[in-house]
């Protein structure tokens, strides 16, 4: 009885105690600067092409980028005459005649509220998907998504790999890269995120293997690093100027599908 009085006493003072320690602990959660967004694409195949503006908003505000529109926007090909974008919807302009064409350099230049922000990308050679299965993880049961490639030899290669489920694109995707050797073959795999309802027989796969260069991969490897956010802990290295987030992507693309069976 003594003992089970004496084990009681000491609890309330550990108690006492530790109620006494705890504080309020006032987060200073500063209110940060809007930043512009910028994401653009052009391919190796007919346009339009469209470049996305918007801005940041706070980490307490919904997840929702305003759009900008009251941007300049124009591309230009190998130092040519410039394209001027036309907005079709808010914050999305699109080309009109403009063609992506491998070997050649696109140079973006965005003007908005009294600033300019520019970024140039280079499309790379395609390579070409030779096939596309699916095989178990050797890590429980999960299905990757496995590619043959023909590697371009003699080139160190940037890749990003995007795929959609029935005409619904996963919100994952894959960036890996090949230094310079004499290698013609890759297999590369990569599982998908979003299986909800899981695969059935007869369901469609598309595979996009986008060949990019160094800045756009360094872009997208560290947004992948950071589970694909454009905040913190870091942001992820675009390849624009003055401050802007975001990229400017000249790729070539080779597709390939591919129908699940069981």
């Amino acid at each position: 009885m003594r003992k089970n009085r004496t084990h009681f006493i000491i609890f309330v003072l550990v108690s006492v105690m530790v109620s006494s320690c705890e504080k309020v602990i006032q987060l200073d959660l500063n209110r940060s600067v809007s930043q512009l967004v910028i994401q653009g694409n052009i391919y190796n195949e007919p346009g339009p092409y469209s470049v996305r503006i918007s801005k940041t908003v706070n980490f307490d505000t919904p997840n929702i980028y305003p759009a900008v529109t009251n941007a300049t926007v124009t591309i230009s090909d190998m130092g040519g005459q410039p394209e001027e974008l036309s907005q079709t919807t808010d914050g999305t302009y699109v080309t009109s005649t403009l063609q992506g064409v491998i070997g050649h350099t696109y140079t973006l230049t965005v003007k908005v509220d009294g600033k300019t922000y520019i970024s140039s990308s280079t499309m790379p050679e395609s390579v070409n998907i030779d096939s596309i299965y699916l095989k178990k993880s050797f890590f429980g049961g999960d299905k990757l998504v496995t590619l043959n490639l023909t590697n371009t030899p003699d080139r160190e290669n940037f890749y990003r790999v995007i795929h959609f489920i029935n005409g619904k694109q996963d919100p994952g995707f894959s960036v890996f890269s090949e230094n310079a050797s004499m290698i013609e073959s890759l297999s590369y795999s990569f599982m998908t995120t979003d299986l909800t309802p899981p695969l059935v027989a007869g369901d469609k796969i598309d595979v996009w293997l986008e060949c990019i260069d160094k800045d756009v991969f360094e872009y997208f490897r560290t947004a992948n690093r950071n589970g694909g956010q454009s905040t913190t802990p870091a942001n992820p290295v675009s390849n624009i100027s003055n401050g802007a987030l975001g990229y400017f992507n000249a790729c070539s693309v080779n597709k390939k599908l591919y129908i699940y069976q069981l």
